[in-house]
């Protein structure tokens, strides 16, 4: 049974726009930071973008920051990540991490969703 399932990949030009969504089975996302990552082919896994458990913090690394935007839906137990402005560099699979805030070890990982931005 997969536990956290991303799901919005696709093919598309430079310069469109995507929502990607994780959404969790079994278990609230209500405790839980949730970090998505990306892994272009031949390069490390890449932490972009999280949210924290409290107070909805938000985190992005350079390369996104001003073109995505991580939202978490506590009730609808369901994290987007809205990326706009989408370059050829952002082709990857996008993998979401959650991670309990107040049990050292108890995290989920899908198993990603891939997306190619091509002309």
């Amino acid at each position: 049974q997969r536990h956290l399932v991303e799901s919005g990949g696709c093919l598309l030009q430079p310069g469109g726009s995507l929502t990607l969504s994780c959404a969790a089975s079994v278990f609230s996302f209500f405790d839980y930071a949730i970090t998505w990552y990306r892994q272009a082919p031949g390069n490390e896994r890449e932490l972009f973008a999280a949210i924290t458990a409290v107070g909805g913090i938000t985190n992005y690394a350079d390369s996104v920051e001003g073109r995505f935007t991580i939202s978490k839906d506590n009730a609808g137990n369901t994290v987007s990540l809205q990326m706009n402005s989408l370059l050829p560099e952002d082709t990857a699979v996008y993998y979401c991490n959650a991670a309990n805030s107040y049990i050292y070890g108890m995290e989920y990982w899908g198993k990603g969703t891939l997306v190619t931005v091509s002309s």
